[in-house]
């Protein structure tokens, strides 16, 4: 889950990160009335940012600079309903405005690649990071994290030495890397960055800009994390498949998946845009119900996806190990059952593996006019296929 950047910096702060005084508003008067408050510490002066989970900010002119309370209401009158690359901006954020000496960057990431964390700095911070690792990479250190030991003050020494800093400025930097590896840690984030992190004219370290990524798989230790999510931009459907604890992602096709493991879902995802090409049907999500799911938790997935408007057909696609083949047919016919006539779209099965011939037994015995039975993965992709574009027709 990413954090919009007012979130990161109160994230930031509760781990003694040094931050500016910052305030969310949805209305310009809200931002007037922030101002007010906030510029008093910066002689009158703030940044109005648009919080939208994208770069590129500045540049579409998200990013402006207040000289006075009704500068900023006039400022975010014009940034809320913008649009930044597909994202509209529904609140700004007033930030204190800091007077800067330097900018550089700084940030921690997991580094899949080579199984442990990776720490990347740079002293020359700012809009074109991205540009300065392309076009001179050598200006960007980068230094391997052990999660056992992580950022402490040798670590964070070796960071801003390979980085290049001079040793005054790199001394003030250290204790503030270390701040932003309790964060890393303890948030069980995925990717903290700071860009720019700053030094003021008074000599102070402060990161200006955050941008934080937590792992959603620790959820159940971070409840605290809850209250960060964006509900009102969560697509509905997988916003109701992560309160039944469903692995759903929806795509923009329109022959819905089902399996039972996550690497047999992406080869079904394969194999329906392959057969699709022909017919002009692609997949519509990905949906893992997992290796040991009940006939409840087959019918909790049928129902989300037949709650799609996009999905013309649905392909079930089940190798039998933990999952049996007539708990997963169980719970077709269950679903089907509950849904009655509001089920109108066909269901491809392919079952094999544990308990196939009483999984498909019980499928025939209740011949359902929607459901029809495929014994090879290649058949039924086709088949799902096939039924998707009649019914689009």
């Amino acid at each position: 889950m990413d954090l919009f950047e007012y979130q990161a910096r109160d994230v930031f702060e509760k781990h003694g990160v040094p931050v500016l005084a910052g305030a969310v508003a949805t209305t310009p008067e809200q931002a007037r009335e922030a101002a007010e408050t906030i510029g008093a510490k910066s002689g009158g002066v703030t940044v109005v940012k648009a919080q939208v989970k994208t770069g590129g900010r500045g540049k579409a002119g998200g990013v402006k600079v207040a000289k006075s309370a009704e500068e900023a209401e006039q400022l975010a009158g014009e940034i809320l309903g913008m649009d930044i690359k597909g994202h509209t901006v529904h609140q700004v954020m007033i930030a204190q405005g800091a007077q800067i000496a330097e900018e550089y960057y700084f940030s921690v990431l997991l580094d899949r690649t080579n199984r442990t964390y990776l720490a990347m700095c740079s002293v020359e911070g700012g809009m074109d990071i991205e540009q300065l690792a392309v076009e001179r990479p050598d200006a960007l250190a980068k230094v391997a994290v052990d999660p056992n030991v992580g950022i402490d003050a040798a670590k964070g020494q070796e960071i801003v030495d390979a980085a290049g800093f001079d040793a005054e400025t790199g001394a003030k930097i250290v204790p503030v890397l270390e701040k932003l590896w309790a964060v890393y840690r303890d948030e069980d984030a995925t990717l903290v960055e700071v860009n720019p992190l700053v030094k003021t004219n008074d000599g102070e370290i402060v990161a200006l800009d955050g941008k934080v990524t937590l792992d959603e798989n620790a959820d159940f230790r971070q409840p605290d994390h809850l209250a960060l999510e964006d509900k009102a931009a969560a697509d509905p459907l997988e916003a109701a498949a992560k309160e039944k604890n469903l692995n759903y992602v929806k795509l923009d096709g329109n022959v819905g998946i089902i399996g039972n493991g996550a690497g047999l879902v992406m080869s079904t995802l394969d194999v329906v845009a392959y057969a699709g090409e022909k017919v002009g049907s692609k997949p519509a999500n990905f949906l893992d119900i997992g290796g040991g799911a009940s006939a409840e938790v087959m019918a909790n997935g049928l129902g989300i996806i037949l709650g799609d408007e996009q999905v013309n057909a649905v392909f079930v696609n089940v190798f039998g190990g933990i999952t049996a083949c007539d708990e997963v047919a169980r719970g077709i016919v269950g679903a089907l059952d509950t849904l009655g006539d509001a089920a109108t779209k066909p269901l491809v099965v392919r079952l094999d593996g544990n308990n196939v011939e009483e999984g498909r037994r019980i499928l025939a015995d209740r011949n359902h006019p929607l459901v029809t039975i495929e014994e090879t993965m290649d058949g039924a992709a086709a088949k799902a296929a096939e039924l998707a574009a009649q019914s689009a027709n």
